[in-house]
């Protein structure tokens, strides 16, 4: 902390002073809407609006409002809304992010800035990341509003134009972000007025803002017509490239390197930049492909697709991976969202990658597709009147919230102090020996009743440690986008004595874990991080899952120097130091140093996706 924010406070602390008159003038009026009848207080609304029309600002009539969402949550739900989800109502309302740490309430937080913007009758969207959080926000949430006589509508992936229409005509509306964008695009092509399902884009609250505006801000939302491209040649290709042989080159290929002259050696018929996720032939492997294909030279330009083909069916084999980037399910290929661990039905890779995939796993190959519409998150989004958002983790983040959509980000207190230990990184030299320590932690805390969270990036991973821990006699439940209709139960269940749960990405989201008694005097939800994401924030969000409203907890991560992380960005200075201190087959060792030095790497790769995104 620099010297500024000793003397004056960070940014957070002082947005929040700024706001407080707001919150003291919502507090004082508890009493009197404690006083209304059920009646009286849903009459509020009709007022409301009345001095709208007469031309009252929504600002002038924010602590009223609030004041009596407050007092609608406390009738309908017994939820009473905390003074710190008052001030992430107004961050919120301010058209800005409130970052507010996991088991703070953010789904009742959105309750009071939706309220007072409905009331301008333009609608109001709130945004969720999948369908189960829509419907069940909708129905929970949704209670408030409809007491409080509005309108209150969900969006979901199996519903008719006529059915959407009806959501979006609604006050308030639950939508995925997808269908959204999806309904959007569809308006887009429409013919006649009549057929268009949104209104306006007035306002909109998004629910774990980072994953939305920044993990998925540059994929493109695509409708596409069927082309009339044969699908031969992937086939044909997909056998070729099981046929070359990958080498290595001496180094990589750089501007400067080419200046100086240097020659890069190359080995084997392809290479592979996973760092870039790149594949380039060799000389050798170009002489093959023509061979093969019986050709004189691939780089004309009659010879284009086929050596696109080439690359895609290497890109497939080599840097696409089964259970980890895709799934094959009902002789389809489905993508695996890297941030969440989702499956994300009716998405496709593009050029053509997803036909190559299709052809290495053998199932059927569908025909390329024309794009018909498209738009990214990141435009969409932007073409909203007024946006907030809700995180646990957005302050890593907080320079491209601002430089591209124009959001500040505020950091909103605990109501409790935060009692989770966060230790230091355990790093290992192998895979196999940082494995069998997360198995020896894992068994360790479930002798002593402990609940146990371990977080995988890949359902690769989740797998493995799921038939390391059955040879151990550990009863544990496993949660990847295989399994992900029972997330809800299974993460519900994630905080009772003894549990032990793996789970990818997508157990960081939406669903609260709750200690039993016994689980809390154990010392509360141990969070196993089994390594580090390319994000400092998706590591942060599993942290989250413990520790939350003021209860016991702990995390760690384990980490090994032949991780990808550590791997492609790192592990050679590491590995030094390895081998200085001597250590030992087994030996972890654990270091601010070190830890500070993988937080580097993944501020290397952020800064790297920042400037992609941009």
């Amino acid at each position: 902390m620099n010297v500024f924010s000793k003397v004056f406070g960070t940014h957070s602390q002082r947005e929040v002073k700024r706001i407080m008159p707001l919150v003291e003038k919502t507090e004082s009026l508890r009493s009197e809407m404690q006083k209304l009848s059920d009646e009286e207080l849903k009459d509020k609304t009709r007022e409301y609006k009345k001095r709208l029309e007469e031309g009252a600002t929504l600002d002038s009539l924010l602590p009223e409002a609030f004041a009596t969402v407050r007092e609608a949550a406390k009738r309908v739900l017994g939820m009473e809304h905390y003074r710190v989800q008052i001030i992430g109502g107004i961050i919120l309302h301010q058209g800005r992010i409130a970052e507010m740490r996991t088991g703070e309430g953010k789904t009742l937080v959105s309750t009071l800035p939706a309220y007072l913007n409905a009331l301008e009758g333009k609608g109001v969207h709130v945004v969720t990341v999948n369908d189960y959080l829509a419907k069940r926000d909708a129905e929970w949430m949704g209670k408030v509003h409809e007491f409080l006589g509005l309108t209150v509508g969900v969006v979901l992936n199996d519903m008719k134009p006529e059915e959407r229409r009806a959501a979006y005509n609604c006050d308030i509306t639950y939508v995925t972000n997808n269908e959204l964008g999806f309904d959007y695009l569809r308006d887009n092509m429409v013919i006649y007025k009549e057929q268009l399902v949104q209104r306006d884009l007035h306002y909109c609250i998004i629910d774990e803002v980072d994953s939305v505006l920044i993990d998925e801000a540059r994929t493109p939302l695509i409708i596409s017509g069927q082309s009339g491209k044969s699908t031969k040649l992937y086939e044909v290709c997909n056998i070729l490239a099981q046929q070359l042989e990958r080498g290595e080159a001496s180094h990589e290929m750089t501007k400067m390197a080419a200046i100086m002259g240097e020659e890069v050696i190359e080995t084997g018929d392809f290479v592979v930049n996973e760092k870039d996720k790149i594949v380039n032939l060799t000389e050798q492997g170009v002489k093959k492909v023509e061979k093969f294909f019986n050709i004189e030279n691939l780089a004309d330009p009659e010879n284009l697709e086929i050596q696109h083909n080439t690359i895609l069916a290497l890109r497939a084999h080599n840097l696409m991976h089964k259970d980890q980037d895709y799934v094959v399910k009902d002789d389809e290929i489905l993508i695996v969202d890297e941030f969440t661990g989702r499956i994300m039905p009716g998405r496709r890779y593009s050029d053509g990658l997803h036909q190559a995939i299709e052809a290495k796993e053998h199932v059927k190959v569908k025909r390329e597709s024309k794009t018909l519409a498209t738009v990214t998150f990141q435009n969409f989004f932007n073409k909203y009147d007024k946006k907030g958002g809700m995180t646990g983790t957005a302050l890593t983040e907080e320079k491209e919230f601002r430089d591209i959509y124009g959001m500040d980000v505020v950091e909103i207190p605990t109501n409790r102090p935060v009692q989770r230990k966060d230790l230091d990184d355990a790093v290992y030299m192998t895979k196999k020996e940082k494995f069998n320590a997360v198995v020896r932690a894992v068994v360790e805390a479930h002798e002593k009743k402990q609940p146990v969270l371990v977080g995988t990036i890949t359902i690769e991973t989740s797998e493995l440690l799921s038939r390391m821990l059955k040879r151990e006699g550990i009863p544990h439940n496993v949660l990847n986008a295989k399994f992900h209709e029972l997330e809800a139960e299974i993460v519900a269940q994630a905080g009772q004595a003894g549990a032990v749960t793996i789970a990818t990405n997508m157990a960081g989201r939406g669903t609260d874990i709750k200690l039993d008694d016994v689980a809390r005097e154990a010392g509360g939800l141990k969070i196993i991080g089994t390594e580090r994401h390319e994000s400092r924030r998706i590591d942060n969000q599993l942290r989250g899952r413990s520790g939350r409203q003021g209860d016991p907890g702990e995390s760690r991560f384990y980490i090994s120097l032949e991780d990808d992380l550590m791997r492609l960005f790192g592990s050679e200075r590491l590995m030094k130091v390895f081998t200085s201190l001597g250590v030992a087959e087994n030996e972890q060792i654990e270091h601010k140093m070190l830890s500070s030095a993988i937080e580097k790497a993944q501020e290397k790769i952020e800064f790297n996706n920042f400037g992609i995104r941009k």
